[in-house]
């Protein structure tokens, strides 16, 4: 008798605000796309209400956002706001570039992982199977 494999992660990548670099989660979605995982890749210039909407539509277990205009601190909690509100419980992964001393204050307010520049596809891969594992 054979069991039947789980499905594969779905996670909803997207760059929150104005940020307009999006080569860095481009690759990452590749990396993800190649460990079996479900990609739905938003785009630029997304708001906490479109992206909180593509968790619910696409049944999301993970949000990835990139950010690389120094607004973790701020999008990074109003992203959790947003998911609060909408009684959605999903980690969210951040990457892109985030200062050392930032991590423990996005810790601190419900950030599940931070990943930085140079991540290796292991780590990333890794990294958000834990993040989901864990929720």
């Amino acid at each position: 008798m054979s069991s039947t494999p789980p499905p594969p992660h779905r996670i909803v990548l997207a760059k929150l605000g104005l940020d307009g670099h999006d080569r860095g989660i481009k690759v990452v979605a590749r990396m993800l796309r190649d460990a079996g995982m479900e990609v739905i890749y938003l785009g630029l210039r997304q708001t906490t209400d479109s992206i909180v909407a593509a968790v619910e539509q696409e049944d999301a277990d993970a949000i990835g956002l990139s950010m690389h205009n120094a607004g973790h601190l701020t999008l990074g909690p109003a992203m959790l706001a947003a998911l609060e509100e909408a009684g959605i419980e999903v980690p969210l992964i951040i990457g892109g570039i985030v200062p050392d001393d930032d991590r423990p204050i996005l810790d601190a307010a419900g950030v599940a992982a931070v990943l930085g520049p140079g991540s290796s596809a292991e780590e990333v891969v890794a990294t958000v199977r834990a993040a989901i594992d864990a929720a």
